[in-house]
């Protein structure tokens, strides 16, 4: 009787090279440390809002903040999949993400509109890793991405028309 041949843990064949899983990983960590950064500035409003809007603003951020606490995780293990160390410290989302900090206190509309451009930033982070996922025909990547761009810009678009007149 043959012995079966040892599986490495290190080895990863899953139809994807190395390379390719290398840079869709890193641009998933850049999405990964933009969405931690949209989560904390989500629930930081949450927890500060004031104002005639207080109750409807506070029950929404909720709602987003709640949903990109989940994203975070399908995200990292998404990484993981790929063979790479998920980012996980503020230390290195700083350095990755695309979204200014908040600077001061901001009132109810400036942090409608500062919500808008982190959405919309992480949006393009997701969007820019598309063509890569498509070229290294990567599925899973593929869906997360798509799932992530609805998420971002449908909420873009309902935090965008509380600032209209």
């Amino acid at each position: 009787m043959k012995a079966k041949k040892a599986v490495s843990a290190s080895k990863i064949d899953i139809g994807i090279s190395e390379k390719d899983r290398a840079a869709i990983a890193g641009g998933l960590s850049r999405l990964l440390a933009d969405s931690f950064t949209l989560y904390l500035m989500t629930h930081n409003f949450h927890w500060n809002v004031t104002g005639p809007m207080f109750n409807s603003l506070h029950v929404m951020f909720m709602g987003q903040y709640t949903e990109q606490w989940n994203a975070l995780d399908i995200i990292a293990e998404r990484i993981r999949a790929l063979g790479v160390k998920a980012p996980g410290s503020y230390a290195e989302y700083e350095k990755l993400t695309t979204i200014a900090p908040v600077k001061g206190e901001p009132k109810a509309l400036e942090m409608i509109a500062l919500l808008v451009s982190a959405q919309e930033a992480t949006a393009r982070t997701a969007r820019g890793l598309l063509e890569l996922a498509d070229k290294a025909n990567d599925q899973p990547t593929m869906d997360l991405l798509t799932q992530r761009l609805d998420v971002h810009e449908k909420t873009a678009w309902m935090l965008r028309v509380l600032l209209e007149e």
